[in-house]
């Protein structure tokens, strides 16, 4: 790892859930991609990806010729941090005790600093 990778953060938000499972692969790829290079990584599960946070949930994400989705999120929330947006919670009657182990509930604040602060990178899939 470089210097200037390990001074980096990234933020990933992903949007997509079943529904779009080549977005939401892509954004869970990306994360533990970014974990296992060393990156500081804050993974953002909102709208459809919200039920991600519900355990067993991700395991219904198939794609052919890629990882499976509950191991990238596993990698993710072993090295990085995992939230749910509080709004796509609260519309999905999701709640703390719901939710995988590890995953925290942070609304748009906590999105707005992680993403401004310096060396971060922010994608939304």
């Amino acid at each position: 790892m470089t210097e200037t990778t390990s001074q980096r953060s990234l933020v990933v938000k992903t949007t997509a859930g079943t529904e779009r499972p080549e977005a939401t692969n892509q954004a869970l790829t990306v994360a533990a991609a970014a974990v296992a290079a060393g990156v500081e990584v804050s993974l953002w599960l909102t709208g459809e990806s919200a039920w991600f946070a519900v355990p067993g949930r991700a395991a219904e994400l198939e794609l052919d010729h890629a990882a499976p989705a509950a191991d990238l999120l596993e990698a993710v929330l072993a090295a990085g941090t995992v939230t749910l947006c509080t709004q796509c919670a609260a519309r999905r009657d999701i709640g703390p005790d719901d939710v995988v182990p590890g995953v925290r509930i942070a609304g748009a604040p906590v999105f707005v600093e992680e993403s401004l602060r310096p060396g971060a990178q922010a994608l939304v899939y």
